[in-house]
């Protein structure tokens, strides 16, 4: 079934990714592009493309003043808001390069970043933002001009910093395209790193654009689509399918006041499409499974069968299984469970796009059971992002999808997962040997991750190349799926399996501070660093590791209360695990858990 595109800026048309603005306010100047909360008065606005267009004209005029000239970079640590669109489509007009950085980065990382790219200049969304970078001040030399989105009450003790409302000219005149090549530099993406300092991925406008495209053939998304935008712009997946696609469809987005009151704003905004990572979709299953335990086992029994019924529904839809009796249930099922709890969600989705991690098999289930069409993809922010992705007539949840159009898989040495195409990043900044470490002389992108490929196509990721755990009887163990598996229980809010060169799995985990405190109670368990908690949580994690064989598993938990963060750096800003860092901190630990082995 082909993609109607006929409503897009296709990529030869945009050639550059501020080209793509340009067309779209050609075609569409009066229509809602953006929707933001404004903090100030405590009320929602609307953006059309034509006043974006207006606003991208006064930042070129302001950057220009500073004397940026093509090529210089410029960096972005804000929230989700029209400020960093216009921002970024400022810069892409005067041919700088942008640089995206996370709001929850540790100001130390966020230093090296703008060293490395060497920034001339800074937006911060706050002022409270400038000053957590008190301690690395000294390292920031480069910078020329520290931007403030919001008013500044007085004056600041560095010269660089302004605030934006001061610092933009009244009028700035007509937009600049500055001509540019396809190929060109468009940004540094810098990869979060779970180990070692982390590299730029060098992104051109041909990358980015293709990229989208591909992505809009996957799933057609036109002028009547809503975007609730949440998951960070400077994560790649965001920024090209969240904020670039939206360009080329002319979607409306809606920037979300939080995550915390993401519920709130899903209700109110009701989105068609919904872009997220997993852990997202793992709350909102969380959730939903805790009120379930709250409530009668009847409701808990129609909910599983609302499921079961939600499941066969979709592999009938999907052309892989046969009509059933069961099915004539489901418009009673959908009315009486599943309207009720999508409704939650804003009650009008379409469908939802899962990207960044592993998305559980069980969260998988409850969505496509309760009738919303969850397509798993995968990519890297070296691939712009999406190599792989479901089509919604052809989703299969266990796996990542096809090769997205365009682009080209294969298996390599070691089943890792190659991958070649437009979207293909230009390497990394200033690092010509891990680029060539990572593509080889043929343009063959190695992912790190390894796959197996069905007949029809259908990529399955089986595990990390790198992330292997090899125990001291030679047994070799991909920590990735144990963890996966094991917190499908909601109990566990982190988990890091240890065992290199052990003699037996060890766990070190955080857990869910509400669920262990109600379990604890039930069980009559009264302290965390207890024999019986340690034997209760084993029996937990046991219980999610039926299907690994007996040499995988768990022999000795640590756990604690207190969330590992990306500000304790533990965490990268998109939440992975810093094995290195976790291990540290918790070597007493993990040690005593081996005394006498």
């Amino acid at each position: 079934m082909a993609a109607d595109l006929s409503h897009a800026v296709t990529p030869d048309e945009a050639r550059t990714l501020d080209g793509l603005l340009r067309e779209r306010v050609k075609r569409t100047p009066d229509a809602v592009a953006y929707r933001d909360f404004n903090r100030l008065h405590s009320n929602w606005r609307d953006y059309t493309w034509a006043q974006v267009d207006r606003e991208v004209a006064r930042w070129q005029a302001a950057l220009e003043s500073d004397g940026l000239k093509a090529g210089d970079r410029v960096a972005v640590m804000m929230r989700n808001s029209p400020e960093w669109v216009v921002f970024d489509q400022a810069a892409l007009g005067l041919g700088l390069v942008a640089v995206p950085l996370y709001t929850q980065d540790r100001p130390d990382n966020v230093a090296y970043i703008l060293n490395d790219a060497d920034c001339k200049v800074l937006l911060f969304g706050t002022l409270e933002q400038w000053k957590t970078f008190a301690g690395v001040r000294d390292q920031l030399g480069g910078l020329k001009r520290i931007l403030i989105a919001e008013p500044l009450a007085g004056a600041t003790d560095d010269p660089r910093v302004s605030a934006v409302d001061a610092w933009l000219p009244a009028e700035g005149g007509a937009t600049r395209h500055l001509p540019a090549d396809p190929d060109a530099l468009a940004t540094i993406v810098y990869t979060s790193g779970t180990t070692g300092k982390p590299k730029g991925v060098m992104l051109s406008h041909r990358n980015i654009l293709s990229n989208a495209y591909a992505s809009l053939i996957v799933m057609t998304v036109d002028r009547n689509d809503v975007f609730l935008s949440f998951l960070p712009l400077s994560h790649t997946f965001e920024r090209t399918c969240g904020y670039y696609l939206t360009i080329m469809s002319g979607s409306l987005v809606v920037f979300a006041r939080s995550v915390q009151q993401l519920s709130e704003d899903l209700q109110t905004m009701h989105p068609t499409l919904l872009i997220s990572v997993p852990r997202i979709y793992e709350r909102v299953y969380s959730a939903i499974k805790s009120k379930l335990d709250e409530g009668p086992a009847l409701r808990k029994k129609l909910f599983e069968l609302t499921l079961t019924v939600g499941n066969a529904r979709f592999e009938y839809i999907q052309g892989r299984a046969g009509w059933q009796p069961l099915l004539l249930l489901w418009p009673l099922l959908n009315a009486l469970v599943a309207k009720k709890i999508l409704a939650r969600l804003g009650g009008n989705l379409r469908a939802a796009l899962s990207g960044g991690a592993a998305l559980p098999p069980d969260v998988a289930r409850v969505f496509i059971g309760l009738g919303l069409n969850l397509l798993q993809g995968y990519g890297m922010t070296e691939t712009s992002p999406v190599a792989c992705a479901n089509f919604p007539h052809d989703n299969i949840p266990a796996s990542v999808g096809v090769a997205a159009p365009g682009v080209e898989i294969r298996i390599g040495a070691q089943g890792a997962l190659m991958i070649k195409g437009p979207n293909v990043m230009l390497g990394y900044w200033h690092n010509p040997e891990a680029t060539a470490a990572m593509i080889d002389a043929d343009g063959w992108l190695n992912s790190g991750d390894t796959a197996r490929i069905d007949e029809r196509g259908h990529v399955y990721i089986t595990g990390r190349l790198k992330e292997i755990i090899v125990m001291s009887n030679g047994e070799k163990i991909p920590p990735v799926d144990i963890e996966s598996a094991i917190m499908r229980d909601t109990l566990f809010e982190h988990v890091m399996l240890v065992g290199e060169g052990k003699p037996f799995l060890s766990l070190v985990t955080v857990l869910n501070g509400e669920r262990w405190k109600q379990l604890a109670a039930e069980k009559g368990v009264t302290a965390l660093n207890s024999t019986e908690a340690e034997k209760l949580l084993l029996a937990r994690v046991a219980a999610q590791m039926k299907e690994f064989p007996g040499y995988a598993q768990v022999r000795k938990v640590t756990a604690v209360l207190e969330p590992w963060t990306v500000e304790d750096g533990l965490l990268t800003p998109t939440l992975k695990l810093k094995r290195p860092r976790v291990t540290d901190k918790f070597n007493a630990e993990i040690e005593g858990m081996y005394a006498g082995h």
